[in-house]
Order: structure tokens, then sequence, then C-alpha cells
């Protein structure tokens, strides 16, 4: 794999599915693969096979459906977790069982009552034990970002020792700030034995909203694969959002990273896994929210008339829009209206554009948002509209 390259882990159909509410049946879990394969997603997390009938039956569909990605199935330290997972990714053409444990001490001792020694020995098994059905193994060190260097760096060389392909190192509460989280990976790199052997991978939640952050840092530092899902569903606050770090890589080309993702299908996969999952996208949300190209500030929709990159980072084509959006509000100046105005027909001198500008503002006080309509009824009933040219 080229050093610039980042792999782009997806976990939507996984992690992203343990939002509260938001189960998807097979046919929908299919579907959305099937898109994300065609998008150049590296790895779909199909689901934790063992967990439940429907979801060895999803994974088994999916492998037997994906012609690029890699087909990757959660586990548990636990050898039936590993079959089960092997038998679900039997028609897959490139299977990852993706397995692992909790590293941190409140783990070691609250949920596994164990001690650091033994948790090493069953990472060890794990792996060992997965590298029997297939070739391309995961290690998980749950928990990761509350786990002392050190001891994360005595547990990546057991798994690495016992096979592993990729180290997965999860923030797994968000509690990493992003300098702590990229010196985590610098220490790993440098201290892990055998490091080169495995690709690095960061897995961030959201928790303190540092999630993308953390995961640039991350592969700034040397890991080389992303953990995500779109627009950023999961557990509690959620995970890194798919979108987000790809576009920042497009976005910062003095990086020299970049992904396999097609940007144009970034808005469509946003749109068709908030539909599926019935889960509201916050407007705010970048790259895909309803107002992440929206401008109602005067100065600000004067400015990107005149040149789009005025307020704008992205194109919106980028992502699959057709254009930015002009909201007429009250605080709307002369130039939007008048740009509005020209779209639905109406080119407008200085002259008529004062007159019809004070009408406008009587109306957008009364409303939201001003629409087409509006447009329509207030230059149609002004003292002016005889005189405007039509386009």
């Amino acid at each position: 794999m080229s050093n610039t390259k980042i792999q782009i882990f997806d976990t939507t159909l996984r992690d992203g599915e343990q939002v509260p509410g938001c189960k998807l049946d097979t046919k929908q879990k299919v579907i959305i693969a099937e898109q994300l394969d065609i998008s150049g997603v590296d790895i779909i997390e199909a689901g934790f096979p063992v967990s439940s009938p429907g979801d060895f039956k999803s994974v088994e569909a999916i492998s037997k459906m994906v012609k690029n990605a890699t087909v990757c199935g959660l586990t548990r330290a636990v050898e039936n977790d590993i079959k089960v997972a092997a038998e679900a990714l039997k028609q897959a053409k490139k299977p990852r069982i993706h397995t692992g444990i909790g590293t941190s001490d409140s783990h070691i001792k609250f949920k596994f009552n164990s001690n650091r020694d033994r948790i090493i020995e069953r990472a060890y098994d794990a792996v060992s034990y997965a590298k029997k059905f297939v070739e391309d193994v995961e290690f998980y060190a749950e928990d990761a970002g509350r786990t002392d260097n050190d001891y994360l760096a005595r547990v990546c060389e057991a798994a690495i020792k016992a096979g592993a392909t990729v180290l997965n190192i999860p923030d797994t509460t968000g509690y990493c700030l992003p300098n702590e989280y990229g010196a985590k990976i610098k220490y790993l790199m440098e201290n892990v034995k055998g490091i080169e052997k495995a690709t690095v991978s960061c897995h961030c939640h959201n928790d303190l909203g540092l999630a993308t952050a953390n995961s640039i840092e991350g592969i700034i530092n040397g890991a080389r694969q992303i953990e995500c899902t779109i627009n950023g569903i999961g557990e509690r606050a959620g995970n890194t959002a798919l979108e987000e770090v790809v576009m920042v890589l497009k976005q910062h080309q003095h990086l020299n990273l970049e992904t396999n993702i097609n940007t144009e299908m970034l808005y469509g996969l946003s749109q068709l896994v908030s539909e599926s999952m019935g889960i509201y996208t916050q407007p705010n949300k970048a790259i895909v929210g309803a107002n992440a190209f929206a401008h109602s500030s005067g100065i600000h929709q004067d400015g990107v008339i005149k040149h789009r990159e005025t307020y704008e980072i992205i194109n919106p084509k980028d992502i699959g829009l057709i254009e930015s959006k002009i909201v007429l509000t009250a605080r709307s100046g002369r130039a939007a209206l008048a740009y509005r105005a020209k779209n639905i027909g109406y080119a407008l001198t200085k002259l008529q554009l004062d007159t019809i500008y004070a009408n406008f503002l009587t109306c957008a006080d009364l409303k939201k948002e001003v629409n087409d309509n509006d447009i329509h009824q207030i230059i149609e009933t002004s003292s002016v509209y005889r005189d405007i040219i039509p386009i």
C-alpha cells in the first residue's frame, strides 16, 4: 500500500447501527453496502455475526454481493465469535475478521475482572485462532485512548506476533485530545516491534466533538486507516464522520494523503443512510447538512455571488450537490434578492431593485424564509412591475 494512501474503513452497518431505534434489515444493509463499495470504500464492516441470526445473515449477504471492498465481521476475543464470523464471511472475495479486547485498566479490572498479562494472552490467542480462518485479521485494543502507552505497545506486539495485519487503536470513549491521540499513535509507531508488518488504524468516537480531529492527528502521525461512519452516526455522540475526514484530506493536499473515495457520492450516501435509518441529520452538520452550503447573511451572500470561494472552501459539486443555496431572510441584501429574482425570470434595474427591496424586507420580517412564490408576489404587486423586462 502506498504510504500516501489512507484506507477508509466504513462501520456504518456495525457501529453506526448501534444507534437506538435504527435497526436495518438485510435488504437495507445490502443496498447501503453496494453504494459504499461503488463509492470506493476500502473496508466495509458488515456486522457482528454472532450477535444475532439477522446480523449473521446480513454479513453473509454482503459478503456475496461486494465486488471490490474487503468485508469485515466483528468479534470478541472468544473462539465461538470468531468461528461464527468466519462462517458468515466464507463467500467474501476479501474477508477480514476484526477481533479484540479491552486494554485500559478500567476494562481489565471492571469488565473482565482480570490482569494485564492475561489480557495479552487472550489477545494473542484470539488473533492466532482467527488466522486459522482468514489471512487478514484486524485486532482492536478497546479503550486504547485511556490505556497506558507502554502497556498498549506490549499488547500490540503480541497481536502482531500472532499475525495481526491491522492494529485498531480506538478512542472508545472519545476522551483524547487531538495532540494526545496523535502522540499515542506516534509512540506506537516508534516503540512497537514489528509495527511495519501491520497497518495502524484510527477508530475515534465523538463524545467531546473531537473524532474527526483525532483521526486526522492519527494519520499525520503514521496511521494509515480511518474507521468511520456516514454522517458520523454511532454509539452515544457517534463516530468519526466519513465525509468529514475524506474532505479534510481532499482540501488539505499539503498533507500528501489521499483516499479512493468518489466524493461526488457523499451527499447521496448521506441521504440514503439518513432515510434508511430514520435519523435526522442536523442542518449544520459539516459537509452534508442542509445548511452546509446555504447562505442567509447579506455580506456572505454578496461575497458568494461575486466569487464562490469567498465564503466556501468546498465546491458543492464535489460532494454531489448542484450549487450553493442563497436563502432569503431579513438579513439578506439587495444582491441576494436580485440573484434569486433573476433565477425566476426577472432582470431588475438598480432603481427597480431599491423599490422592491423595501417590500421584500416587510415580507421577510414576517417570515423565517422568503421563497420563490413570495418573490413573484412581491414583484408583481410592486409599483415598478410594468417596467420590469422579463428574462
